[in-house]
């Protein structure tokens, strides 16, 4: 039995650089000596937001995704610019998405979204005592958006129904849902 699992790069050739993501082939060294080929995407991660009303509700964002070719209801999300830290992100996305700010907003725990080929992390938060922004800053000029503010209970419906697709909100959903017993 292996001790020891790491692949170690031999040789990285990049086949695309992009505004959002880089594509790269990587030559590794196994375990167990043999050699392989990775093909390796890497993002500068994003952020995930869980926003809480008042009243105990989750607000979702209704939007098409090309790369589904279909509609998907998620929690706010969205890439970290460069040299922004997480947080910084997290509340930039709650306002450009929503519309609205918040009082608190506090970190959960961050997670790889497919590490079987990129390196994308997403740092969850949850955001508490939300207020609207008179005039929010607008969101990218390419995403078409539609709020939604539903309970737990209907989050976890829309998991069910496949209307809730995404692999971090549904994630988010069961931290929500731990989140709102405290």
């Amino acid at each position: 039995m292996l001790d020891n699992y790491e692949e170690k790069s031999l040789k990285r050739e990049t086949l695309y650089n992009g505004k959002i993501i880089s594509l790269h082939i990587e030559d590794v060294e196994l375990p167990d000596g043999n050699h392989a080929k990775r093909e390796l995407i890497t993002h500068p991660g994003a952020v995930a937001i869980i926003p809480i009303t008042s009243e105990g509700k989750i607000i979702l964002v209704k939007q098409y995704r090309k790369a589904l070719n279909r509609t998907l209801v998620e929690i706010p999300a969205g890439r970290i610019e460069v040299d922004e830290a997480p947080q910084l992100t997290a509340i930039r996305e709650l306002e450009e998405e929503t519309g609205m700010g918040a009082k608190k907003v506090t970190y959960l725990q961050s997670f790889a979204t497919s590490p079987g080929f990129a390196d994308e992390i997403i740092h969850l938060y949850i955001a508490e005592e939300l207020f609207e922004i008179e005039n929010p800053a607008a969101g990218d000029e390419d995403e078409f958006i539609e709020l939604l503010e539903v309970t737990i209970a209907e989050a976890e419906n829309l998991v069910a129904t496949g209307e809730i697709f995404d692999a971090k909100t549904a994630f988010a959903i069961l931290f929500a849902k731990h989140e709102l017993k405290k």
